[in-house]
């Protein structure tokens, strides 16, 4: 019995003093707001058992990861768009991922070709323009908003806002750096007031009568629609899908990188893998008003209700070639001034 009595405390011992097993995790650092993410990273742990910690924040992001360096405890990093993601690889944060998964999910034109970003959300850059102001068929590309039909009817955030520099990205891409510059001088030359504000500001400045005419993403309609205060906003608009009888609209994306030094690399390629699930994609569509990146999964019902489109099919791997020039070309124009 004494033998008995010894060789248990022993036994509890021993148990106390092993280290406890590791709990797998990832840890991101993400653009994103927390109401959009926190759902898909809960049904992730639900899946997996994978933990998923998340530092949240409007900007700063990047340059928190370069300065941390390799001691960074980040395996992710999530953004609002495509331009954080072309920053954070031209620094040499992140590192390449190999996934028949992604690449059997998210259309070639929405990652990058070595396996540096994929987009998990796709949302379109539209032309809104008042009901009460603007023919329904004055307007069907972004090249029109050059024109001097305009003159003092176009709101815009700033031209060196990351949505912005997107889609001057894309006009040279297109156009050449020439023909852009042209079409952004006249751009500015139809502003109503300086650039300013979010996208949501350009609808309620329409609203307000200070100008006709703006540029967005798609999302914020459905967004403004859900907010009962911002909804008479978004029904003083038409909505215009640009430039469908030649190469489509622009289409941005939220998107994922993995961290060059990522300290949980095998459970972040799962999270961003299952990020592009149909389940995932489907949070994103219901959600946040946003287009799903896999092609199968359905769009919500109000997004649905705008119709379908035509694309801009050019990869914006090729358009990110373009960014550095679009925002000298802001500069170039005093787009902002």
């Amino acid at each position: 019995m004494h033998l008995l009595r010894t060789l248990t405390r022993l036994a509890i011992a021993a148990a106390l003093s092993a280290p406890l097993a590791a709990v797998a995790e990832v840890n991101v650092y993400s653009y994103r707001q927390p109401f959009l993410i926190e759902p898909i990273f809960n049904a992730f742990t639900a899946e997996t058992g994978i933990e998923v910690n998340t530092v949240f924040a409007k900007k700063g992001l990047v340059e928190r990861l370069k300065n941390e360096g390799r001691n960074s405890p980040a395996d992710l990093l999530l953004t609002t768009d495509s331009g954080p993601l072309y920053q954070a690889v031209e620094q040499g944060l992140t590192q390449a991922v190999n996934s028949e998964l992604l690449e059997g999910n998210i259309p070639a034109e929405f990652r990058d070709p070595e396996g540096h970003w994929f987009g998990l959300s796709t949302r379109a850059r539209l032309i809104v323009t008042s009901k009460d102001r603007v023919e329904a068929s004055a307007i069907q590309d972004y090249e029109d908003l050059a024109k001097e039909d305009f003159k003092s009817q176009i709101c815009t955030r700033s031209g060196k806002h990351t949505y912005m520099v997107a889609l001057n990205a894309s006009i040279i891409a297109h156009h050449g750096i020439e023909q852009a510059s042209d079409w952004l001088s006249g751009v500015k030359s139809n502003l109503a007031r300086k650039p300013q504000g979010n996208d949501r500001g350009q609808v309620k400045a329409i609203t307000q009568g200070e100008c006709d005419i703006a540029i967005i993403n798609s999302y914020y309609i459905g967004k403004m629609l859900a907010d009962d205060e911002q909804k008479a906003w978004a029904e003083s608009v038409n909505i215009i899908f640009p430039n469908q009888s030649n190469r489509g609209t622009h289409m941005n994306i939220s998107g994922a990188s993995l961290t060059a030094g990522a300290p949980n690399r095998e459970e972040a390629i799962q999270l961003i893998e299952f990020m592009s699930s149909d389940t995932a994609q489907s949070i994103y569509a219901e959600t946040n008003y946003e287009y799903p990146v896999k092609a199968d999964v359905a769009w919500s019902d109000l997004v649905k209700s705008w119709g379908t489109f035509k694309t801009d099919e050019l990869p914006l791997a090729e358009i990110a070639r373009y960014r550095s020039d679009a925002v000298k070309l802001a500069d170039k124009v005093g787009y902002d001034n």
